[in-house]
């Protein structure tokens, strides 16, 4: 039970007191700074005290006295995008468990120059996270000074201290995989036309897949990232004389709902006379009919491994990069090609 005064706060004295340790030690305990310098036993009594006396660390005095705000910023390419949400939700859940606050900061379109959002604000962050960004969009960011860690971005990028990835190539191969083994050969890629190492890798990916398979094809037909957009990419690839492409590749599932409204309008069936794939494996992916045959990204690891990969920046030791892997999943708007 509490011994402070009805609607005082509690103190690090506070904790202190009922653990019966030095305030010095409450402060290593709490700040996670305890290992080989405190004991299991003490340790645990200091965070039961803490939890007891409903003690809450004052971050702002805290932060005074260490020279950091404890916050980080996260750039994203748009705030309305699922994707982007669970990076988000990642990344606060693991700034949470550490004390760290996370500020979203949205990119125009993912590409281009970014304004700099150090310019009111530098000296309130301590690193930043970026997501899905084209090169000359890193220009403020590599001038803030601060550790940055890219994600779903070229590993080789030299201005990032780490690199946190989706394989989107390998998600790219088991797609391709999954229709050539169906027997689909004339294939079309619903490309965002977004020019980011993400969307580069798909493609070349795709390319490399289908080039060693005899007899196989992809065109590309570039589309931006909108639903309407993609309709009518895919209205084109599926009107040109010829040969009908039987199968149409697309970056993301949003393009893959306008690739199914297209088809819809041509009189086609999905999958029956053109089968549809997505990448995200968004909530969209289910709301269709049929359902989308897509590639699952753990959104949420990718937010959370770049948090934890900046945490590690800032404790300065050297971050390690990570892959993550992706997953296929068939459902039921992909099937065999209609007969030729």
């Amino acid at each position: 039970m509490r011994s402070d005064p009805a609607g005082a706060r509690a103190t690090s004295r506070d904790v202190a007191r009922a653990a019966g340790v030095s305030q010095a030690t409450v402060s290593l305990v709490l700040g996670e700074k305890w290992h080989g310098r405190v004991s299991e036993p003490t340790a645990e009594a200091v965070r039961a005290a803490a939890e007891q006396l409903g003690y809450r660390p004052n971050l702002a005095a805290r932060s005074l006295r260490l020279g950091r705000t404890r916050t980080a910023l996260l750039v994203v390419p748009a705030l309305t995008s699922e994707f982007f949400a669970r990076v988000y939700a990642g990344a606060a859940r693991v700034a949470a468990d550490n004390g760290f606050g996370v500020v979203l900061y949205p990119s125009p379109e993912g590409v281009g120059p970014a304004q700099d959002p150090f310019a009111s604000a530098r000296a309130a962050l301590d690193g930043v996270i970026a997501s899905s960004m084209a090169a000359d969009a890193l220009a403020a960011l590599q001038d803030g000074g601060l550790p940055l860690v890219m994600l779903d971005s070229d590993p080789a990028d030299s201005a990032a201290a780490a690199t946190v990835n989706p394989e989107v190539a390998d998600g790219m191969r088991q797609i391709a995989g999954h229709l050539l083994s169906l027997g689909h050969r004339r294939l079309v890629h619903v490309a965002a036309a977004v020019d980011s190492w993400t969307f580069r890798e798909r493609a070349r990916s795709l390319a490399e897949a289908v080039r060693g398979v005899p007899g196989a094809v992809v065109h590309t037909e570039p589309t931006a990232l909108e639903v309407e957009a993609a309709r009518a990419a895919a209205e084109r690839a599926l009107s040109r004389p010829g040969p009908r492409p039987t199968a149409l590749v697309c970056d993301d599932d949003l393009l893959a709902a306008g690739a199914c409204k297209a088809a819809r309008r041509l009189g086609l069936r999905v999958p029956e006379d053109v089968s549809v794939t997505g990448f995200d494996d968004l909530a969209l992916a289910t709301a269709l009919e049929p359902e989308l045959t897509t590639v699952r990204l753990s959104a949420e690891q990718v937010g959370a491994g770049g948090m934890h990969a900046l945490l590690t920046a800032l404790e300065g030791r050297p971050p390690t990069s990570a892959t993550i892997p992706v997953t296929l999943f068939p459902r039921a708007s992909t099937a065999a090609p209609p007969p030729a």
